[in-house]
């Protein structure tokens, strides 16, 4: 069966509060690990350098351009590729969910579409052998 319109509208407002919470968190953990790059590694000038480094490496993306260049911003680094990958994984992921909710959906009604057509045929050949053996209709069946 069909989910009612409300329930539809509950999954897909679930759905989309996942990828906020999901991106808010990537969000933070990148806000995180550009103040610590910034305060950790004395190569990185600017606040808007950490934060370019942090996405880099959450991405694990490395252009080269800012590199952790002490062991405690390197440490950090590697906190920062594990969260990091873990969180824009978990973005990716309910992206995607969002686009696959939106596939079944219409998966979904061509199936209920075509099981439709399916009961009004075995309906009618139901009727088209009652009508060749004389039979009476079956009560509750709809037809009569």
């Amino acid at each position: 069966m069909n989910p009612p319109p409300i329930h539809r509208l509950r999954l897909h407002i679930f759905a989309l509060r996942g990828l906020a919470y999901s991106v808010a968190l990537a969000l933070c953990i990148l806000g995180l690990g550009g103040i610590g790059f910034w305060l950790l590694d004395p190569g990185v000038k600017t606040l808007s350098d950490g934060l370019w480094l942090a996405f880099t490496t959450a991405a694990t993306v490395g252009y080269g351009d800012l590199v952790p260049s002490t062991q405690a911003s390197r440490a950090f680094a590697v906190v920062v590729v594990l969260l990091g990958l873990a969180v824009l994984s978990l973005v990716t992921a309910s992206v995607a969910a969002m686009f696959v909710e939106t596939e079944e959906r219409a998966i979904e009604q061509d199936l209920l579409k075509e099981l439709r057509k399916l009961h009004r045929e075995v309906r009618a050949l139901r009727e088209e052998v009652r009508l060749l053996k004389n039979l009476p209709p079956l009560p509750g069946d709809g037809s009569g």
